[in-house]
C-alpha cells in the first residue's frame, strides 16, 4: 500500500500530513532540516547519487572516494541519522540503501515550497499595493 502526503500551508509553518497505517503524521520545516543539511556537502550528494542505483556496501562507496574508511563513516552516519539512507551491519561490513520513502518526503516538501499556490506563505505575508515596510 502507498503512503499518501498531503502537505497544506498556514501562516508560517508548513504542516506536511503523511497517512501511515490508518493515521495522519504532521511534519513541520523542522522536521526537513536534517535531511537538507545531510544534502548540503558534494560527497554526500554522490553517494545519494550512487545509492539511487541500489545497495551498496561501504567498501563499494569507498572505492568511489580519496577518502579514509573513518570520512567515509562520519558520512554515512549523517545520511543515516537524517533517514535518507538506510544502514545494516553484514558481518564486518555495512550495507546501505537509499530510504526511498524519506527522499519522496523531502522531494514533496521541496516541490511544494517552490511552487505557487493558493495559501502560499507568500500571499498571506504580502502588504498591499506593493508597499515596503
Amino acid at each position: 500500500m502507498l503512503d499518501i502526503i498531503v502537505i497544506s500551508r498556514t501562516f508560517d509553518i508548513i504542516d506536511t500530513y503523511k497517512y501511515k497505517g490508518g493515521n495522519f503524521m504532521k511534519h513541520s520545516y523542522a522536521d526537513y532540516v536534517p535531511a537538507i543539511k545531510a544534502m548540503s556537502d558534494e560527497t554526500r550528494l554522490k553517494i545519494i547519487d550512487m545509492l539511487s542505483c541500489g545497495e551498496m556496501c561501504a567498501c563499494d562507496i569507498l572505492e568511489e572516494f580519496s577518502i579514509s574508511q573513518s570520512t567515509l563513516s562520519y558520512h554515512m552516519k549523517i545520511l543515516s541519522e537524517s533517514g535518507l539512507v538506510n544502514a545494516v551491519r553484514d558481518g564486518a561490513w555495512m550495507r546501505y540503501t537509499l530510504n526511498k520513502e524519506k527522499t519522496n518526503e523531502v522531494i514533496a516538501f521541496f516541490t511544494c515550497i517552490t511552487n505557487d499556490k493558493e495559501d502560499c506563505i507568500c500571499k498571506n505575508n504580502k502588504k498591499s499595493d506593493n508597499q515596503c515596510c
